[in-house]
């Protein structure tokens, strides 16, 4: 898939089209590209790198609006276009403007996956690929963030259980959430189930998100640590990486280093 990419001010957008162009095609040649579905206003190193991941996985045509190294100004961009929910990803499809990658996720599936990245429904991996798509935001990033954040405040060092306030009613937390992991890649190579899906793009950020929590052991997840390399040897991670992260790493250093190149 080639790409036209072009200065919008101190930004960037890139139209991303099925057909064969020039990768230094000229803003005013940029029409030649496929008309985009969804354009993804993104911040660096930020939830809104699944949805260019899973548009690359799928050839879909999509803009991708952001200020390369400047978080603040993506923000501010993100502003404007929603300001009642300035979050990345947001982004516009037709004329509605939506939030949260889960959904934008498997809209597109649904939508424009033709059978690809999510098992069929009568499949046994759907459920599977389904708990996983939204485990990512609704159990795991909330149990670790929660723990970093803590952590963060307390300046400890090593990870302790969760527990209920003012109790020592032990609450699920991280490790819990990391051995949950661990048991279902001892069974099944992707988080969808023989296949990888959107499942796996969803949960590539909480693999990131362990990296960043002190006293958490990766060795003691080997499976996951597995997984991440397998995930991130994939073209389409590649090609997200280039367009989404071009200087390697978002500014603050946040989310997934982009692949070495050899």
């Amino acid at each position: 898939m080639k790409r036209s990419i072009y200065a919008l001010g101190a930004g960037l957008m890139l139209v991303v089209g099925a057909m064969a162009i020039s990768p230094h095609v000229q803003a005013a040649d940029a029409k030649v590209a496929a008309k985009p579905v969804i354009t993804i206003y993104h911040i660096e190193g930020r939830r809104s790198q699944r949805v260019v991941w899973l548009c690359e996985e799928l050839g879909i045509p999509y803009e991708l609006v952001f200020k390369r190294g400047d978080l603040r100004g993506s923000m501010q961009t993100i502003k404007e276009v929603n300001p009642l929910m300035p979050v990345a990803p947001t982004v516009r499809i037709g004329d509605t403007i939506v939030v949260e990658s889960g959904a934008i996720l498997e809209y597109l599936v649904q939508k424009h996956g033709l059978g690809k990245l999510a098992p069929p429904l009568e499949s046994p991996d759907y459920l599977q690929h389904l708990l996983w798509l939204h485990f990512s935001e609704g159990s795991a990033l909330p149990r670790l963030s929660g723990d970093l954040r803590r952590m963060m405040l307390t300046g400890e060092k090593t990870l302790t259980p969760n527990v209920f306030p003012g109790s020592n009613v032990q609450l699920v937390g991280t490790k819990e959430v990391m051995k949950f992991i661990e048991a279902h890649l001892s069974k099944y190579p992707y988080f969808g189930g023989k296949e990888f899906s959107a499942a796996d793009i969803m949960m590539h950020l909480v693999y990131i998100q362990a990296t960043n929590i002190p006293g958490l052991d990766l060795k003691e997840y080997p499976r996951f640590a597995e997984w991440r390399m397998k995930v991130e040897s994939r073209p389409a991670y590649a090609r997200t990486s280039e367009v989404a992260l071009p200087d390697g790493k978002s500014p603050d250093g946040r989310g997934a280093p982009a692949p070495q190149k050899t």
